[in-house]
């Protein structure tokens, strides 16, 4: 079943119960607690964190991936969108380049989205 069909209806609660999802939450130390990285998860976790976040009063939350998961965001952020925040928009879209440090010694640019949805 698309995934579209299968939020259109539903609520959290069902989403949750019907899918057996852990949290959507990255560990990263200390982040602000209105940020949602997305990593290896599957989006419906993140969709889940979004959920969360907003259900306990925080006004915006920023979703940000870097990398392979810019994808995984902006499909995070549809899904919110369009299944449980009908009225949204999007808020702001930041797009850079962070320089990474790999194993190796050498140094490496990801790319890099954050996006934040609003009612």
């Amino acid at each position: 079943m698309p995934l579209e069909k299968l939020l259109y209806g539903h609520t959290m609660s069902d989403l949750v119960g019907a899918t057996d999802i852990e949290n959507g939450f990255e560990d990263d130390g200390g982040e602000e607690p209105n940020i949602v990285r997305i990593g290896k998860k599957p989006i419906m976790n993140y969709v889940v964190a979004c959920m969360t976040l907003l259900n306990n009063g925080v006004s915006d939350v920023m979703v940000r991936a870097r990398g392979q998961s810019i994808t995984k965001a902006v499909e995070t952020v549809e899904l919110l969108r369009r299944g449980f925040l009908r009225n949204s928009k999007i808020y702001s879209v930041g797009i850079g380049t962070e320089e990474d440090q790999r194993e190796d010694g050498t140094k490496a640019t990801i790319s890099m989205i954050e996006i934040i949805p609003r009612d």
